[in-house]
């Protein structure tokens, strides 16, 4: 057998989810029957929703549905083609157009999913040998396979400690004036805390660096009408570039760049991934279309999840949990070691009569010894189903001895 195959028979015999199986605690791969709302069907039972990322509720919303529908009408399901040749429809022009509008930039590149938009837009800026990239060390998977696909001098990379701005600071200093690039999530995907912006900005315009904020989590959620990170510290004209997702607040899959045009025109001819991919199906361009003509009128959706995301906080922190610096209703219940992590994924997801699903999240996702439980909340939820679950958070973290 070629060595190749090799390790993939050893990986099925003995790997970690072989043995997480056998011990009945593999926590991936659980089945939702229907639409992904407050209360899903999973593995044929009910289950709280709580490690979503429809942070807005959009997925099952009737104006949205109906949006994509419509777009199957005009224009069938898909574009078959790349943007670059045959794959650019007048509402992939009409989507970057109305995203630029809203992000307040020039410009917007969409690509066919978020991980393509990072990986293509941060490889296609590192196009030479003497250009920095300085990365938080959260980062996104994302981010760090965009730095590793650059064609900049690989030694030219440095990690700064977790939004420490003297780490950061250090990090600046030593790399030449105006040849680095800044990436840093703006929301933090794992532990819901916000990005130092304006601490950042500083160093940055110190030494003429470039700045790359990944929104994926915040478009949406921060900022007037969820406008991102950039317009929430009020320096949507000093940040470089943003990048946000479609698979969080629009409810879809794809992703997009928005910049000014001189970076959107870099990108879409010097970006691999989305060069080489075919476009976003029309549907998707629809619905997040529809989403954008709801939440530009419409802040209550938002709101309402920010308060969902502060009772929980409170409630959890009340119980005793150890909730991070989570500013957002992204909440991290930090539980420190991998195997209790995912115990105690199971004992909320089991619980009786219903119990709740969340995100067992452990390294190299999330340091060592800071294995955790990733809860994220929906803008739909209701008090009663908020109170259930803070219920049954107590319940099963005083049986496990976390609180």
């Amino acid at each position: 057998m070629s060595k190749f195959f090799k390790k993939c028979n050893r990986y099925y015999r003995f790997g970690e989810p072989t043995i997480a199986k056998n011990l009945g605690i593999y926590p991936y791969f659980h089945r939702i029957h229907g639409e992904q709302n407050p209360i899903v069907q999973m593995d044929d039972k009910d289950i709280i929703m709580l490690g979503s990322n429809n942070y807005l509720g959009m997925t099952s919303h009737p104006q949205v549905k109906q949006a994509a529908k419509d777009a199957i009408d005009v224009y069938g399901v898909g574009s078959t083609g790349s943007r670059l040749l045959n794959g650019t429809m007048d509402i992939h022009i009409e989507l970057e157009e109305r995203l630029a509008k809203f992000m307040g930039t020039d410009d917007c590149v969409v690509f066919s999913t978020g991980m393509q938009a990072n990986l293509g837009a941060i490889s296609a800026l590192l196009s030479e040998k003497d250009e920095w990239i300085i990365s938080d060390q959260q980062n996104h998977a994302s981010i760090i396979d965009g730095i590793r696909l650059g064609r900049n001098n690989p030694k030219n990379k440095k990690i700064y400690d977790h939004c420490n701005m003297d780490s950061l600071a250090k990090c600046l200093k030593d790399t030449p004036k105006g040849k680095a690039l800044i990436v840093t999530d703006g929301v933090f995907s794992m532990e819901g805390d916000l990005a130092k912006m304006n601490e950042i900005m500083d160093l940055a315009e110190d030494r003429d660096a470039g700045v790359y904020i990944d929104d994926a989590h915040a478009v949406g959620v921060i900022g007037p009408h969820g406008k991102g990170t950039a317009a929430h510290f009020d320096m949507v004209d000093k940040v470089h570039l943003t990048m946000g997702t479609f698979s969080k607040s629009f409810a879809t899959v794809g992703g997009f760049v928005a910049a000014n045009e001189q970076i959107c025109n870099w990108l879409r001819h010097k970006a691999r991934s989305f060069i080489f991919s075919a476009s976003p199906p029309p549907a998707t361009c629809a619905t997040v279309l529809a989403i954008l003509d709801i939440i530009e009128k419409d802040d209550s959706y938002r709101q309402k999840l920010l308060a969902i995301g502060d009772k929980m906080r409170k409630g959890l922190t009340d119980i005793g949990f150890d909730t991070g610096n989570s500013v957002t209703p992204i909440i991290p219940l930090v539980v420190g070691e991998t195997r209790r992590t995912v115990k105690f994924f199971k004992k909320l997801f089991e619980h009786k009569p219903r119990g709740i699903f969340t995100n067992p999240v452990v390294h190299p996702a999330t340091p060592k010894g800071r294995e955790l439980i990733r809860t994220s909340y929906i803008a739909t939820m209701t008090d009663e189903v908020t109170s259930e679950a803070l219920d049954i958070f107590e319940v099963a973290g005083k049986d496990m001895k976390l609180i």
